[in-house]
């Protein structure tokens, strides 16, 4: 598996277990429950249901990001070993964790210059940037070396695909991500917000789909529009929600009914902590690899 290291933040929402069953390493974002600080720490803190239970009833929400002096805790143990590091950060289109984590990596590399730190922008949330690593933990499995590793996910991490839907606008409106006019309308109409990532690694609407049962058919359609080889597409997909499963799974059944060569069942996940804080209840996100993101 080579003498080096795959690790990422907390926010590529995998849980503990699939973390640590892939050998991956992570570390925590921070968030704020009604002022109170936690770890974001896949649920083990605040589980997931009285997170978003938390939220519906009103808590107030922030988050905090990795800083410089975590980040060299974090990976100062693994440069002891004699470990080198390929590391994802959350996408600089939404958070500015990659500058902490750059910071600590040039620290590091004073007091440790026969290691290689490598400082990777994923341009990608929850478990999208989750199945990016998963993706590399495969192919590192499958004897690509570090370097190999790196140029690699330089090269095809616009090819993962990021898909939401929101059933409950309240906290995009809050978080300004859409406007009191369109979060209005969109509830007195029952119109869901289609969105997805783009080439900067933003989150940015793209439609207005009536009805709950229309999205989920929209979101799949839209997999078989971008994913590698269309609805032949034989790599493997993941879903995470914000306290809405059954929507989750009536998208799951619907990816595994229209998509027969699936590399494995989806796997679903919850949209963690720090992501979940910004987005609410009521989110679903679809993640595959497809054509490369151009805007």
């Amino acid at each position: 598996m080579g003498n080096f290291v795959l690790c990422c933040d907390s926010t590529a929402d995998l849980s503990k277990e699939h973390f640590e069953s892939r050998d991956i390493h992570y570390v925590c974002f921070h968030f704020f429950l009604d002022g109170k600080e936690y770890f974001d720490d896949l649920g083990q803190s605040v589980p997931f249901d009285q997170f978003y239970q938390a939220m519906a009833d009103g808590a107030e929400t922030s988050t905090s990001q990795v800083n410089v002096d975590e980040y060299i805790n974090f990976w100062k143990p693994m440069l002891e070993e004699g470990k080198d590091i390929l590391h994802l950060c959350l996408s600089s289109g939404i958070s500015g964790t990659i500058n902490s984590a750059v910071n600590a990596a040039n620290i590091l590399e004073e007091d440790y210059p026969d290691r290689k730190i490598y400082v990777v922008d994923s341009l990608g949330a929850s478990s999208g940037y989750g199945l990016i690593m998963e993706t590399l933990a495969d192919k590192r499995d499958e004897g690509m070396g570090l370097e190999e590793l790196h140029a690699w996910v330089e090269e095809h991490k616009l090819n993962m695909h990021h898909w939401f839907f929101s059933t409950d606008l309240t906290f995009f409106v809050k978080g300004g991500r859409i406007s009191k006019a369109s979060g209005w309308f969109g509830g007195m109409l029952n119109i869901c917000p289609l969105m997805n990532m783009d080439n900067e690694g933003h989150l940015v609407p793209r439609f207005k789909i009536p009805g709950k049962k229309k999205i989920v058919r929209e979101i799949v359609k839209k997999m078989g529009e971008f994913a590698d080889g269309g609805y032949e597409y034989s790599g493997k997909c993941f879903i995470s929600n914000a306290g809405c499963f059954d929507d989750a799974r009536a998208v799951a059944d619907l990816v595994e009914e229209q998509f027969p060569n699936l590399n494995g069942k989806v796997v679903i996940n919850s949209v963690g902590t720090t992501i979940g804080s910004h987005t609410g209840p009521g989110t679903v996100a679809l993640f595959f690899w497809g054509s490369k993101r151009e805007s």
